[in-house]
């Protein structure tokens, strides 16, 4: 497979550690020669063979159909068309389309009107007859549903820049945007990192209105129940209908259409400069703006449009921040929304650490050893607007992306440290991400992912904001996180904090005793993340919130011994945890909380261990084609191919150590 740049070898195989030696002796029935024994080294040994020369891991990161979508809309968008590379991406979606006839944002997901009209778009692009059965399926279930004029506003605007609807049918964006002050109520610092880097490029795009090359000339009316020039409803809400803030936000949006042509051709000139500037300063070599796909096509065809030739040293630097995400077999491609070796190689680093043993404690240190050097602890970053006097020290989730840590990587990467075999080694370090830990609290007392108090909830009905994930506001998962490695470390001056994140996370926990995953599906992920955060607090396993928390894993857990969560618990309260088929990634969440929880020696915990005994592969590893994560809740979804590696192995690594110790509750 391609996995992009020639310098970072990604998944090179090396050379299989040395098997750890188990006691000789029976402690709860365990043997050295026992299954489970068996179980983990084979475990061991495969996420070592995987991990590269360099020290770090990095598995491939799937997203839904609209990513490969897009990455074929933009080689129409500029006429550079990679015919068999068009020809994979193309088979990629193809082999995904749903039985409804559409295409889902999950593996089994339902129908998405944004996913679907982009796929068929692309399809088409391709050069598939709109008269092939998939594709007449396909059409079918986009009209039945309302049509495209019925898709998200990132869609639309898609589509405004192919000719395909009216600018009418998208926000009011301008460039202008960019010289509010901050005191106004919208502004990009308040709003999240994502959003931020999406919207930049995208406000030169609106403004300027370029059509497409579409050298092929491509249209697709036929998706439209209404003729695209007619439609007068592309703002209708959920049910048709809008509330009182959305109906005012929506009565400014054509205001500003109004006033546009009034604006001075200078005042636009200078903001599209502005915004310009903004773009040129992170665009981040060959890793791309905000080091996320959506924001680096964007960046991508806005330096297109504002006139910097095909072979100008930034664009081509943006093209192949683009192709370095693509995941090419012989016979399909996909493109990945991001790379995420950072977290996968901190998370590895754990499984390893609580695996033990020479060889895998070898490994674990060649992977944090490739993570030092990659903390930020004086690269600019936009975070520093709400924290200017506040030392870096925190890392990315992606090989470089100066201006975006997360607080979530770091705690990840500064727990692994603290609790390698040597942590004087990784001393300093690790003081450094505490302090920049602590100084991004947030005024409740949670953490968010990549801001501080970025709560601006109002502006999520702003018209642009249809996906509802325009901010980043603290999360119980990352709060976990970072009140774990608080906790292990246990510095005097955190204390304050981490009080305060503990009553932030007893607050948050929700009526059934589970906590809501924000970065990974769902509540079983939420709930493990806070169960191991208390547990690292020396919060007590008889405190009445880790006993509704473990009543709450146990009454899910399935008949076969496992768990799982759909994607489907994001928009329905009901399915959490109980409608799914049981995942291996699911599971050990779901051990790794009850042991936190000083379940060990429960019935549940070894039912749990007997279904991920029985799971595993003949290659030492797991593997199930369900989405792990939301990117988005609702609205975008994605496949950490690593958490079937590194995960199962840490809950099976922490119940034998636990039993052999004997601890249980």
């Amino acid at each position: 497979m391609n996995r992009g740049s020639p310098t970072r070898d990604s998944l090179a195989v090396a050379p299989n550690a040395a098997r750890s030696e188990a006691p000789a002796h029976k402690v709860h029935r365990l043997t050295e020669f026992s299954p489970l024994d068996r179980a983990i080294a084979a475990a061991r040994d495969a996420l070592i063979s995987v991990q590269s020369s360099q020290g770090y891991w990095l598995f491939e990161l799937e997203a839904d159909c609209t990513i490969p979508a897009e990455y074929v809309l933009m080689m129409h968008f500029l006429e550079e068309i990679d015919a068999p590379l068009e020809a994979k991406l193309a088979a990629y979606l193809r082999a995904r389309q749903a039985e409804h006839g559409g295409w889902p944002l999950y593996h089994g997901g339902d129908f998405d009107m944004s996913c679907s009209v982009k796929a068929y778009f692309a399809l088409k692009l391709a050069g598939d007859s709109p008269l092939a059965p998939h594709m007449v399926r396909a059409r079918a279930a986009i009209l039945e549903r309302g049509g495209a004029a019925r898709s998200n506003v990132f869609t639309r605007i898609t589509l405004a820049l192919f000719g395909q609807i009216p600018w009418r049918g998208v926000p009011y964006i301008p460039v202008e945007i960019v010289l509010l002050p901050r005191w106004f109520p919208f502004h990009l610092n308040k709003v999240s990192y994502w959003s931020r880097t999406v919207m930049v490029p995208l406000l030169i795009l609106c403004t300027r209105k370029p059509v497409a090359a579409n050298p092929r000339n491509v249209q697709i009316r036929e998706l439209f129940t209404t003729p695209p020039e007619q439609e007068r409803h592309y703002f209708r809400g959920p049910g048709g209908r809008a509330d009182i803030l959305s109906r005012v936000f929506l009565a400014l949006d054509r205001l500003g259409r109004m006033i546009d042509p009034l604006v001075p051709n200078a005042m636009r000139a200078y903001a599209t400069r502005r915004a310009e500037a903004w773009v040129l300063e992170r665009l981040n070599g060959e890793d791309g703006l905000g080091a996320i796909f959506p924001a680096m096509v964007n960046a991508l065809e806005a330096l297109a449009v504002l006139g910097y030739a095909s072979s100008d040293p930034r664009r081509l630097a943006a093209k192949r921040a683009l192709d370095k995400l693509l995941v090419v077999d012989p016979s399909s491609a996909y493109c990945q929304p991001c790379v995420s070796p950072v977290w996968d190689s901190a998370l590895a680093s754990l499984a390893l650490q609580e695996t033990g043993g020479a060889g895998a404690l070898a490994a674990s240190v060649r992977a944090l050893d490739w993570l030092q050097p990659l903390q930020l602890p004086d690269a600019p970053g936009d975070w520093r607007v709400r924290r200017p006097h506040l030392a870096g020290g925190g890392w990315a989730f992606q090989f470089s992306n100066s201006h975006y840590p997360d607080l979530d990587d770091t705690a990840v990467v500064a727990w692994s440290m603290h609790q390698a075999s040597d942590p004087a080694r990784y001393s300093h370090t690790v003081q450094c991400a505490l302090d920049w830990l602590v100084g991004m609290q947030s005024r409740n007392g949670g953490f968010a992912s990549f801001d501080v108090d970025n709560t601006h909830y109002y502006l999520n009905k702003i018209p642009f904001a249809d996906h509802g994930a325009l901010l980043d506001p603290p999360t119980s998962d990352v709060t976990a996180r970072v009140v774990t490695v608080l906790a292990r470390v246990g510095r005097p001056q955190d204390q304050a904090a981490l009080g305060r994140a503990i009553a932030f996370l007893r607050a948050e926990q929700e009526a059934d005793g589970s906590w809501f995953g924000r970065w990974g599906t769902n509540y079983i992920y939420g709930t493990w993340s806070v169960l191991t955060a208390f547990a690292q607090a020396g919060i007590s396993p008889d405190d009445p919130a880790t006993r509704r928390a473990v009543s709450w894993l146990v009454a899910r857990q399935h008949a076969d011994g496992g768990w799982g969560e759909t994607n489907d618990s994001y928009a329905d309260r009901h399915p959490a945890g109980g409608k799914s088929a049981s995942t291996p990634h699911q599971s050990a969440w779901a051990l790794l909380g009850l042991l936190a929880a000083g379940e060990a020696g429960s019935a549940a915990v070894r039912r749990g261990v007997e279904y991920l005994l029985r799971s595993q592969q003949a290659d030492g590893l797991w593997s199930d084609p369900t989405f792990t994560a939301p990117g988005f809740p609702r609205v975008f979804y994605l496949r950490y191919h690593g958490y079937c590696a590194y995960f199962p192995l840490w809950a099976l690594a922490a119940y034998r150590t636990l039993t052999r110790l004997g601890t249980t509750h």
